[in-house]
């Protein structure tokens, strides 16, 4: 069985545009023509896409992705680079994710923070007496209701943040 591009851009949740962008960059050879040079796609050809897709959702530039196509091709000679590379690549998203994790916890820190003035009607209960400054420690604060709240990998992420 075959799929036309809209088909698979249908499967895929993907734009005709993009799939077309995806073939002029070389990370489509495998999929065949017809005799009247329209793109048809095998139930393989998915597996293949979703495959690209997922390197692009991790990040890897399209230059990149179409090297790993590439090296697809060659068959058995290139598994272990092919292994190395998506080794790679999964360690520098692991890296993203723990980046945003620290991120949305600090993020959550802050929503804390305003959370309480607002329902105080003020900022100043967060302020050293009689200056504008914030309590050196505030985060501390934070941590208590954290730790109230038994969630440990977010005092995890902020104590870590700290020591940084």
């Amino acid at each position: 069985m075959s799929y036309t591009i809209g088909e698979v851009a249908k499967q895929l949740g993907l734009s005709v545009d993009t799939i077309r962008y995806y073939d002029k960059a070389g990370l489509m050879p495998f999929v065949k023509r017809d005799s009247a040079g329209r793109r048809q796609f095998t139930a393989n050809d998915l597996h293949l896409m979703e495959m690209v897709m997922c390197l692009k959702n991790a990040g890897v530039p399209v230059a990149e992705i179409a090297t790993f196509v590439d090296l697809r091709a060659q068959g058995d000679a290139s598994l272990a680079t092919r292994y190395h590379l998506l080794e790679e690549h999964e360690q520098n998203l692991k890296t993203k994710i723990a980046d945003l994790q620290d991120t949305l916890a600090y993020l959550q820190f802050k929503k804390w923070y305003y959370k309480t003035a607002v329902a105080s009607g003020t900022e100043t209960i967060h302020y050293e007496a009689g200056t504008n400054e914030v309590h050196p420690h505030i985060l501390d604060e934070y941590l208590k209701v954290l730790a109230q709240q038994h969630d440990t990998a977010t005092i995890e992420r902020l104590i870590h943040q700290r020591r940084q």
